[in-house]
């Protein structure tokens, strides 16, 4: 492989990560469609580009085109080019998305937001390798693999009608689905390292001082719902607004509208009243708070246990604890340690 072929670098070793990248790479020298999903930020057009690349195909195009942004019109237009004339305003032949990816890769993201009747014209493209452009009658042939990519629940939206089943079948070759940062704890601060440096650099600072250990913390116990792309502006967002550059990161800033003076719905039950008073949630009283917290407690090292795949000093980082304390709390509860899904001994 050429030193500049543009693969992009991925980072992650956590299991479930990279037994997906060895599915892409399995699907990658195939001809045929495949479908990248996974939730919001995960990098689904990093991983549909990383099919091009590592294909065949990789001297060939790399088109890639949003739907959600388009409206119908316009879509049919970009997709499938438009003749001269084809309508007000097309004063000369127009080379849609098709015709330019011929030989290479096309890339639909957001495909779920696709019309149906949208949809029929793509599943011609993909049966038969021939399109029209809008306004035109000569049929063309295109050679064009084709990569969809979405956060959407594809069957489910055929169960409502609302994307083509036949569509699904022919784009589903394959799918990739991309596990949600979450499932990642490894790749966390190795992917928040990566992150700062790329900014210290665009800031021009001499060097990166690193987190605290209270900020690692806070950076694995996070819940990241935008997941990679949630991660990378919060690490950005941090050292930009470090105060002191040669110090550490002791406070990730998560939360671009954290402010006391931060605006909040009106119905929400934690605004504030006329007088500033806060309005907080009703609890159930009396109850025992001894009982409760050790319930939490238990809850907590259990939930972290899993979420760590039962590694525990994976687990004891998620709750901010040393290994020693995490082992007596497991001692306390009683807990199981043995992951369920797994043949191999305790990982501890």
């Amino acid at each position: 492989m050429p030193l500049n072929h543009p693969v992009q670098p991925i980072i992650g070793e956590a299991p479930v990560f990279l037994e997906m990248l060895e599915h892409v790479s399995r699907a990658a020298p195939l001809n045929k469609p495949v479908l990248v999903v996974g939730e919001r930020g995960t990098g689904k057009e990093l991983i549909a580009s990383r099919l091009h690349f590592l294909s065949r195909r990789w001297e060939q195009p790399l088109v890639k085109v949003n739907c959600a942004a388009l409206t119908e019109s316009i879509l049919e237009s970009e997709l499938f080019g438009h003749e001269a004339g084809a309508f007000t305003g097309a004063v000369k032949a127009h080379i849609g998305h098709f015709e330019r990816a011929d030989g290479g890769t096309l890339v639909l993201d957001e495909l779920a937001t696709i019309s149906l009747r949208m949809q029929e014209k793509i599943l011609r493209v993909i049966e038969y390798g021939e399109l029209q452009r809008v306004g035109g009658t000569e049929t063309l042939s295109v050679d064009v693999r084709i990569a969809g990519s979405t956060n959407s629940d594809l069957q489910a939206l055929v169960a409502d009608g609302r994307f083509r089943e036949d569509l699904l079948d022919r784009l589903a070759f394959d799918v990739i689905t991309i596990p949600p940062l979450r499932e990642r704890t490894e790749d966390v601060l190795p992917l928040a390292y990566a992150f700062a440096m790329n900014m210290v650099s665009e800031l021009q600072l001499p060097f990166f001082p690193g987190f605290s250990a209270r900020a690692s913390s806070s950076l694995l116990r996070h819940d990241w719902p935008g997941n990679v792309r949630e991660l990378k502006n919060a690490v950005e967002r941090s050292v930009y607004r470090l105060p002191d550059k040669t110090q550490q990161i002791s406070k990730v800033a998560f939360d671009p509208f954290d402010s006391p003076f931060r605006l909040r719905d009106p119905g929400s039950r934690t605004a504030t009243k006329g007088s500033g008073e806060i309005v907080r949630p009703r609890h159930v009283l009396p109850v025992d708070l001894t009982q409760r917290m050790r319930e939490l407690e238990r809850e907590l090292v259990a939930a972290a246990l899993e979420r760590s795949r039962f590694n525990q000093r994976v687990a004891a980082n998620l709750l901010g604890l040393s290994y020693h304390q995490l082992r007596g709390k497991i001692r306390k509860h009683e807990l199981d340690t043995r992951d369920p899904n797994s043949s191999l001994p305790d990982p501890a």
